[in-house]
């Protein structure tokens, strides 16, 4: 089990100073990534809570905290596909080769009918679009000359250099349905869960990707099955992942025993968390930072 965490990225302890605080500390600690993830806004009035109230762009910080670490790994969970994928191609391209390649790109379909909106982007045919959309990203990123003619992008025949370094990032692919976890394990190098996953479900989903995989003839030792948890040691319930650190350990050791290969420790998922003062919830961050070492 490949164990990460979070970085301050939302809610009053999203700082830069804190954001380095905790890279730093993770990688002495032995950490494998650390993890971001995107909001592009909150519309007025909407329920969705406090987590995505204020959101930092994830690439950018990714990008800060990779010129202060060496070895531990950066992963965005996830990108959402209303991006143009050219631009998202140069940006990520741009991440893993200034990082020494140690860039994880997620990817998901979106769910906010706002950002679709601001986007220009339609929401209609979102998985469809979202396999056009990683064809394009590593049409992007291997291809000498890019062309591409789809139902959603157009590339005109192009250079679209330089190219990442040491090669391209591995790609995970969100989702919870059939189709999307089918689809993770046809195209994809990894799946990761959302917030909101039912971690009691987590066997079922591998078993269907790793059933995926062997109808493609893919490699599926090669293949990660990352985890977002959402971490509350300071919680006094029965939840996965909640409760003592004895116990948040036990709950990392059944995950892998079903099948996971990745958990990444996310507070900032649990609202009485993320609406702490930034003292406060740096304190306990580094607490469990500390308590939840691999």
């Amino acid at each position: 089990m490949r164990v990460g965490f979070a970085v301050p990225q939302s809610g009053p302890w999203a700082t830069p100073e804190n954001m380095r605080r905790v890279a730093t500390r993770a990688e002495e600690l032995g950490y494998h990534e650390l993890w971001t993830f995107q909001r592009l806004m909150y519309p007025v009035g909407h329920p969705m809570g406090p987590t995505y109230r204020s959101v930092h762009d994830p690439l950018i910080t990714l990008a800060h905290l990779a010129g202060v670490t060496s070895r531990i790994r950066l992963g965005v969970a996830v990108i959402n596909a209303y991006v143009q994928p050219v631009v998202l191609a140069k940006q990520l391209a741009t991440l893993q080769t200034v990082s020494d390649g140690r860039l994880t790109a997620g990817l998901g379909l979106g769910w906010l009918p706002e950002e679709f909106e601001a986007a220009g982007v339609g929401m209609e045919r979102r998985g469809a679009r979202a396999e056009e959309f990683v064809e394009v990203l590593r049409k992007a990123w291997t291809d000498d000359v890019v062309e591409h003619s789809g139902e959603f992008y157009r590339v005109p025949a192009s250079h679209i250099d330089p190219k990442p370094l040491p090669g391209p990032p591995p790609v995970l692919l969100g989702g919870t349905a059939e189709v999307a976890l089918r689809r993770a394990g046809r195209l994809a190098d990894g799946w990761v869960s959302s917030s909101r996953e039912d971690l009691a479900a987590i066997a079922g989903r591998v078993e269907l990707i790793k059933a995926t995989l062997a109808e493609k003839g893919r490699d599926a030792a090669a293949f990660r099955y990352v985890v977002r948890g959402v971490t509350r040691p300071w919680a006094d319930d029965d939840r996965p992942l909640s409760g003592s650190y004895e116990k948040i350990r036990r709950d990392v050791d059944d995950l892998a025993a079903a099948g996971v290969t990745d958990v990444f420790h996310d507070p900032s998922f649990d609202p009485d968390f993320v609406t702490l003062d930034a003292k406060e919830a740096m304190r306990r961050a580094e607490e469990a930072l500390e308590a939840l070492a691999p």
